[in-house]
């Protein structure tokens, strides 16, 4: 006799990848999928549990997708917490959906900034307020840490450091990389402005789950495969094996949600490189880890856009990534972090754990980092210098005597000096020459100031049939020992400013050789050329 089951009996496995599948395959006969159903479980009994936990929080759906990216097969995918729940809308897949992704596009930022020489992992950052006219950007705390390495802004989520990171990259910007990368529905780059850094455009998992893969994957971009039959292929490479590699590592040192950092994380055989996302107004919550072969995402919120204040990546998604990765460890016990490449042109070298510089000869304190030789912004540590101090006065003495003592100091240059003073952190900075010093003395010693605004090779526009007073911001970066900015302009005197505040300037058409002399009498020289503009 026939066996007649029911439908509801009838084998029910991942709807939201089937579906996928069929969309995309639609005339085929019969198809050898790439999806493993044990790890297919796991994200299946985890989102469950988690939904189930956290409900009384608002928290009622979640979608993750997981892909070995060493052939880019997907292994598992969940569209959301429950296929046919509608009050959820289950039967959308989360994975296919257009969602911001808040900061998980970060570490893109900070890979073309390597790739460019922009930055390495130790390098300082301002992590303070910066102004864009009318617009003054912020971190999500609303607080501000000072100078800050790239590494710690980085796993921090900082916006301000990652602003600053972008602006200083050349082609590609983040926006050509996203173009070049196949992120779909992209509009004109005017239209985001700074949003695009802070995560404004919207991707899918899939798209950002395949941006992570070029991590391990040598800087490589190849497309999801969910057919055996498919053929692997690259479809480029948009960054360097190196930036991959020190991305990687830099996301290692991120801790688990709700612990610090533990050295012994970075000796485990099987690390997770990880970052968070949180969109605009707690719509969406995120978390991208890569262990072993794997790249898991993971998404929360609402598929109709209802915000919600627990819709933060770090408290939200990740708890939920880390069940599952626990769990796929638990299952898999002989998985290995993957193989990035025995060519890579990096070395490894100690360096200044205060500057992130090579130490000079009085750093107290190094760490270890990567640079890329020939690249990376790195120079020997010019912030510790030994100087002499007068023991009676405590002031800086000019030559040796007997009742002098040599000690170490921090020069900070004046604009990191000031947002370590707007953060409220101390610095153990110079004092003052004493009087008797002759100047010559004092310009021998120390760094030169460097003008930096205006910008040199601009060509400033002034319209004369503007009723304001059109000014100039004045501004340069000074030695820590230095306490003013004299200000010339052709030779004549324009004023002085303090060392970490700009000067203002009435513009008037002409060229002009702008100088900026330290009160030790080191100076700068820039060209100047305002136009009138009809």
């Amino acid at each position: 006799p026939f066996a007649i089951s029911q439908r509801k009996n009838l084998p029910f496995h991942a709807p939201h990848f089937v579906d996928a599948v069929l969309k995309e395959f639609p005339d085929e006969g019969t198809l050898t999928t790439t999806l493993d159903l044990k790890l297919q479980k796991i994200l299946e009994r985890q989102a469950v549990r988690y939904i189930k936990k956290k409900k009384p929080f608002g928290i009622q759906n979640a979608a993750s997708l997981l892909v070995d990216h060493r052939d880019m097969s997907v292994k598992a995918m969940l569209g959301s917490a429950d296929f046919f729940n509608d009050a959820i809308e289950g039967q959308v897949n989360g994975t296919q959906a257009k969602r911001s992704p808040g900061s998980a596009l970060k570490p893109f930022i900070y890979a073309l900034g390597i790739d460019q020489g922009v930055i390495h992992p130790m390098t300082m950052l301002k992590d303070s307020p910066i102004h864009f006219g009318d617009y003054s950007p912020e971190n999500f705390d609303g607080k501000f840490t000072g100078p800050v390495k790239a590494t710690e802004a980085l796993i921090n989520s900082r916006n301000l450091p990652a602003i600053y990171v972008a602006n200083q990259l050349a082609q590609p910007g983040l926006y050509d990389f996203l173009k070049k990368t196949g992120i779909s529905g992209l509009r004109e780059e005017d239209f985001y402005g700074l949003a695009l850094v802070l995560g404004g455009v919207e991707v899918t998992m899939e798209e950002l789950v395949g941006l992570y893969a070029m991590l391990p994957n040598q800087g490589n971009l190849q497309p999801l495969r969910k057919l055996e039959e498919e053929e692997g292929k690259t479809t480029g490479r948009f960054l360097s094996r190196e930036a991959g590699f020190l991305i990687l590592d830099m996301l290692k040192k991120n801790p688990r949600p709700g612990e610090g950092f533990r050295p012994e994380w970075t000796n485990n055989p099987l690390p997770v490189a990880w970052k968070t996302g949180t969109s605009y107004a707690f719509r969406d919550a995120w978390s991208i880890g890569i262990f072993g072969p794997y790249v898991l995402g993971v998404w929360v919120g609402n598929f109709d856009g209802k915000s919600n204040p627990a819709f933060l990546g770090r408290e939200a998604a990740a708890p939920l990534m880390f069940q599952i990765i626990d769990a796929i460890k638990g299952e898999e016990k002989k998985l290995t972090e993957p193989f990035i490449s025995d060519r890579l042109d990096i070395k490894k070298v100690d360096v200044c754990s205060v500057s992130g510089q090579i130490p000079g000869p009085f750093c107290p304190h190094t760490l270890p980092t990567f640079f890329i030789p020939g690249k990376s912004p790195i120079q020997v540590c010019e912030i510790h210098r030994e100087i002499l101090i007068d023991a009676d006065t405590g002031l800086r003495a000019c030559q040796a005597t007997t009742a002098t003592q040599k000690e170490v100091y921090e020069f900070w240059p004046s604009d990191l000096l000031k947002i370590f003073q707007v953060a409220g952190i101390p610095r153990r900075i110079p004092p003052p020459y004493q009087k008797v010093c002759p100047l010559n003395v004092q310009t021998d010693r120390g760094l030169p100031p460097k003008i930096t605004s205006p910008k040199k090779n601009l060509v400033y526009q002034l319209r004369l049939d503007s009723k304001k007073e059109t000014t100039l911001s004045l501004m340069a970066v000074a030695d820590a020992d230095v306490r003013g900015i004299h200000w010339f302009i052709n030779e004549g005197y324009l004023g002085t400013s303090p060392g970490q505040e700009p000067f203002y300037w009435k513009m008037h058409p002409g060229n002009f050789i702008l100088r900026a002399v330290d009160d030790h009498g080191r100076s700068d020289a820039a060209k100047i050329e305002v136009e009138a503009a009809e």
